[in-house]
This record gives structure tokens, sequence and C-alpha cells, in this order.
């Protein structure tokens, strides 16, 4: 008689688990296709993020070790955190596949077992951003303190950094600007599959084609990299409807730019978000991301999106097809890409049959086939 065949042993490892994001719905994919593995984290909100309970999440050391009041003041502790991954005993496990953008991929494994690193992006603030970091770094009466030791910190966590590399087997990328990082500061292959987004969620109950649609849309956390004030200074000087919708540190800043035009609401629903979303004319996206995950929204939604033509937006728009992109990442740049949106057509079923690509059912696809092939290898 044959003997049954063992199943391979999963964890799933991710950089922390505070705040719900593109990173987090990656997470949730993952583990939705191996329901038995437990989740790792170096540290977890559980009353931010209702859609992890009852799953097994394990947190390091520094759940415990960390006070609350500073627990989730992430770069406030990449030593600590590399160190708390590192020490984490996953000796049980044949395929460990870790979501990562920080120090989740530090962890160690078996000879013999296989790591699998999604990589969301290289370390931003060691690598492709670091002159943007250390010229914004702000943790209120701590900068002072802190700033100083920003450069020496940095060089040592980059050569910890490139040592963790060491330990992955594969490398996936969320998008092809990912993969070039991947390549230019880790000098490793990775292969490309884009994030699952739900976009069945934003399609449903779109508008017909011969509704009518006015003023532009923007939406996601309130941060200084992701260009807000962009957004709401163009539509300010052109004198056009900008819904602003979320929430941030940015956010009292952004209402000190606004104009009579722009419209805040907060953070709303996500009912709310798609019904003003199926209102709105275009989406902006001013800023530079790894991904791109608002865009794909938007294209469901049947939005055309006026984007900046640096990294992940360059996987999910095409100039003139779906949507406007632009080169220079300013007032002007952003104000010109709206002009030009203003007298050309797009047909939202398009734009909407062009986001499917990035569904989930895809994600899983290829996830699957990538973990049969190096269990197999």
């Amino acid at each position: 008689m044959s003997q049954p065949v063992k199943q391979p042993r999963v964890a799933i490892v991710h950089d922390w688990l505070t705040t719900m994001g593109g990173a987090e719905a990656v997470v949730l994919e993952l583990h939705k296709l191996f329901p038995d593995a437990p989740i790792y984290t170096s540290v977890y909100n559980r009353g931010a993020l209702p859609a992890f309970d009852g799953l097994d999440v394990r947190t390091t050391y520094l759940q415990r070790l960390l006070p609350a009041f500073i627990r989730y003041k992430h770069t406030l502790w990449p030593v600590l955190r590399a160190s708390a991954f590192r020490k984490l005993n996953l000796s049980e496990f044949d395929v460990i596949i870790s979501s990562s953008s920080a120090e989740a991929k530090a962890v160690r494994k078996r000879p013999d077992a296989v790591h699998i690193c999604y990589c969301h992006t290289p370390i931003r603030y060691y690598w492709s951003h670091y002159e943007e970091f250390r010229r914004e770094f702000n943790f209120g009466f701590l900068t002072p303190l802190i700033r100083p030791f920003i450069p020496v910190l940095v060089n040592r966590m980059r050569k910890r950094d490139l040592e963790s590399v060491n330990g992955v087997d594969h490398f996936i990328a969320n998008s092809t600007v990912t993969a070039e990082r991947i390549q230019k500061y880790y000098n490793r292959s990775s292969i490309v599959i884009h994030p699952p987004v739900d976009i069945a969620k934003f399609a449903a109950g779109r508008p017909t084609a011969d509704t009518k649609r006015s003023g532009y849309i923007i939406w996601g956390r309130h941060v200084p990299y992701k260009r807000f004030d962009h957004a709401v200074q163009a539509c300010t000087e052109l004198g056009v409807p900008l819904t602003v919708i979320g929430s941030g540190p940015d956010t009292e800043r952004l209402k000190r730019l606004a104009g009579p035009d722009i419209t805040f609401t907060g953070r709303i629903t996500d009912t709310e978000l798609i019904e003003r979303a199926h209102q709105a004319q275009a989406f902006l996206f001013p800023g530079e991301e790894d991904f791109g995950l608002s865009a794909v929204e938007a294209l469901a939604a049947g939005l055309p999106v006026i984007g900046y033509a640096k990294g992940g937006i360059l996987d999910i728009v095409t100039d003139n097809e779906t949507g406007i992109l632009y080169d220079k990442q300013s007032i002007d740049g952003l104000m010109g890409a709206i002009r030009i949106l203003e007298r050309t057509a797009f047909k939202s079923i398009d734009l909407t049959n062009r986001s499917k690509r990035f569904a989930p059912q895809l994600f899983d696809t290829k996830i699957l086939e990538v973990v049969r092939r190096v269990i197999h290898k």
C-alpha cells in the first residue's frame, strides 16, 4: 500500500500587523491559500485589524517588550525587529513565505526548507528613498536625539539587510519597479506577481454609460510621500471639485492648502467610498508608490487615473488608454494632466475590464504555481 503524500508545513511571516492596507490584504490572501499556516509578525494591533480575528497570529517578543504607546512606531525599532525575526524558531516548517517591505525576510529556516519572499519593496528608508527618509524623519521631541545617528544606523542595517537576503531562496516582486530594485540593491532576480485587489467590490453597482460623472477624487492615508498636497493645490488652482477621502498625519496641513472646491470626508465605509468613486470623473494618483492598490480600485470603479509616471503605476495605467500619465512630479505637472483628461474620452466599461488582470484569482494561481515548483524542484 502506498504511503500518503505528506503535505509541506507552511508558515507566513509579515513585518507587522498594525493597520489594514495592501500588504495586509496580501497576507490574508496567502492565508486563504494556506489556511493551516500560522502568521508570524513582529507586533500585532488586534483591535485595528478585525479581518485577522480568529487567525493563528504569533508575535515576537517585541509585543511584550515595547510599551503600547510606542509599539507601532515602526521606524524606531529596525534593529530590534530584525533581531526578533532572526530569533524565531521556524524549524518545523518546510516552506516559509515572507511578506516583506522591512525585516520579515530576516527569518531563518532549516537547510532543506524553502523561503519565498513576496517583496513589496527593498526597505525604502535604507535604499531607494533613504535621502527622503533622512530629510523628513520626524518623531517630535525625539527627532533631535535620533537624527544624528541615522547615517550610522542605516549603514549598519544595510549590511544586516543584505545578510538577510542570503536566506531567501526565491523572490517575488509586487511590481516591475520593485523587481528592478531587488536586482539593483540585492543583486537578485525575481518574478513579478501583482498583489490581489478586490476589483469585484468596486465594479459592483457601477453607473451606466450615460450616468453623469463630475469632479475628481483621491483616497488613501494622508502622508507626505503620497503627495495629496499636489492634488489639493492643483484642484484649488484650477477651481475644480476634489473629494479627499481618508485621514492621516498630513490631514490638517492639507486642509490649510485647500480652496472652497475641496471636500474632506475623513474615514468612511467601503460602501460610501464606492458610491463616491462611481460619482467622480477621474482618480488622482500624484505620489510614487511601489505598486498602487488605489489606482487599480479606481479602474475597477470605471475611473480613469491621472498619475505621476514613476513607480508601480506604470504597471497599472497606460497613458491615453486607462488614464493620463505626467512626467514631472509637481503641481503644474498635475494641472497639465487634468487639462488633458478634460478633453479625453474614456469608456468606464473598458477601464473596469482592464482592472481584471489584478483579480485575486490570478494572484492565487501564480502563487500556488511558484510554491508547487519550488517544492518539487
